[in-house]
């Protein structure tokens, strides 16, 4: 009786695992679902029509965005979360599928329940300043915020938000004497930074660049490694002694934990082969945005140096959720 309960199981785990193969190579069968979680027109969702565009094509099958906006790109994370793990629903994923898990009292889901499958491409942060600062760079505003009796304000999207985390880097580590001042979204922010009311913030070049060159703010550095293509007089943090600066607004593509390792694997393939297509690449550079691209595994290991890097942030600025 045991050898043929053995042998039951034997077979039962084998037709499982042939069904999954099945399933994986007869995949893509009918349209795939990428789940925004901010609203249309900002630099993660450009991101994600640019990644659904190319992958269509490599794919075979149409890629539908789905904006679902809502408490910081947590309602979109959990809808993705607690689908069927069936290579038909993806999160385009930002920072906050990391760090909100450090900062907030309580996830609807759980860190592991969503899976690392492919870097789209990164917005670098700007970090920027009134047209009229007497500070022109990083480091004169660092100074001056110094040697001002009441600090400068500091404006950001929120607690956890991209310039909440470069706020804090500069008073952690650089010892800025900033304020930091929370508005709604980074459109707050930048109408604060054109009226004066505050005295910088930084915001993703899609959105900081054109006003930029309006002459409507004054940009002071730029927070990734390396310059943006589309501006490159811009020098980076890191080239004005400011090397631990190293943030910017990336979108990927996460699944819900269970997806087949094949499914993702092509999923990152065509990902990579949507940012390396001249037509894509040129149009997101041309506004500001770095496409990516690039394996599972490189994704994978990003993710990891995104958290152990984020984390160190959070202990030492106390971050905690409004």
């Amino acid at each position: 009786m045991k050898n043929k309960f053995n042998l039951r199981t034997t077979l039962f785990c084998s037709a499982m695992l042939v069904a999954t193969l099945a399933q994986a190579q007869a995949w893509p069968n009918k349209p795939i679902r990428f789940v925004v979680p901010f609203t249309a027109g900002g630099a993660n969702d450009l991101m994600a029509r640019a990644a659904a565009e190319g992958a269509a094509k490599a794919l075979g099958q149409p890629v539908v965005i789905d904006n679902k906006p809502g408490a910081g790109g947590s309602l979109g994370a959990d809808l993705v979360a607690k689908s069927a793990p069936d290579g038909y629903t993806f999160l385009i994923s930002a920072a906050g599928v990391i760090s909100n898990h450090m900062i907030k009292k309580s996830m609807p889901f759980k860190e592991s329940d969503l899976v690392p499958v492919a870097l789209i491409a990164l917005a670098p942060s700007v970090i920027v300043a009134p047209p009229n600062a007497t500070y022109s760079n990083l480091r004169e505003f660092v100074d001056a915020s110094k040697a001002a009796p009441d600090g400068f304000n500091f404006a950001t999207a929120g607690t956890g938000s991209t310039p909440h985390f470069v706020a804090e880097v500069l008073k952690t580590r650089y010892g800025a004497k900033l304020q930091v001042v929370p508005y709604k979204s980074g459109n707050e922010s930048a109408t604060a930074i054109m009226g004066g009311q505050v005295q910088a913030t930084s915001e993703a070049s899609i959105i900081s660049l054109p006003k930029v060159q309006g002459g409507k703010m004054k940009a002071l550095a730029n927070t990734w490694t390396s310059r943006i293509s589309s501006y490159p007089q811009l020098s980076t943090a890191s080239e004005q002694g400011f090397p631990e600066i190293k943030i910017a607004h990336w979108a990927g593509v996460h699944a819900p934990a269970g997806v087949p390792a094949e499914v993702m694997d092509k999923v990152a393939a065509a990902v990579d082969a949507a940012m390396k297509t001249p037509t894509i690449a040129n149009r997101l550079m041309a506004v500001g945005i770095e496409p990516m691209g690039g394996t599972r595994a490189a994704f994978v290991q990003f993710v990891a140096e995104e958290k152990a890097r984020l984390a160190l942030i959070v202990k030492a600025s106390g971050m905690k959720e409004d």
